[in-house]
């Protein structure tokens, strides 16, 4: 994948968010879009260790989060905190439309 333009990214955000009427409304239709196109399980780095990405989830307190595993550990890191490995797997422009809908 590319890096996308700021009009790209904003492309892909109004896509998800089109019939959304407030920010929750927002969040889960990122979210939906996110956990629908992301393709998933993938290897990153998460502070020098090596993790699989097993899935996403919506946490309680309202962010989108990568469900991480190494071994038998398990831990949640928020996905704009994750580092994409390069390639970046499929459906990673909708991590990137996530992370730009948070600097608007």
């Amino acid at each position: 994948m590319g890096k996308l333009s700021r009009r790209e990214l904003a492309a892909l955000v109004e896509e998800a968010t089109v019939d959304t009427y407030d920010e929750h409304e927002e969040l889960s239709a990122l979210f939906t879009a996110v956990e629908e196109n992301l393709a998933v399980p993938f290897s990153t780095s998460v502070l020098g260790a090596e993790v699989t990405v097993r899935g996403i989830d919506l946490s309680l307190d309202g962010r989108i989060v990568a469900l991480c595993t190494r071994g038998e550990f398990r831990q949640t890191i928020g996905l704009l905190d994750l580092q994409l490995p390069e390639p970046a797997p499929d459906g990673a422009e909708w991590v990137e439309a996530y992370r730009y809908y948070w600097t608007q």
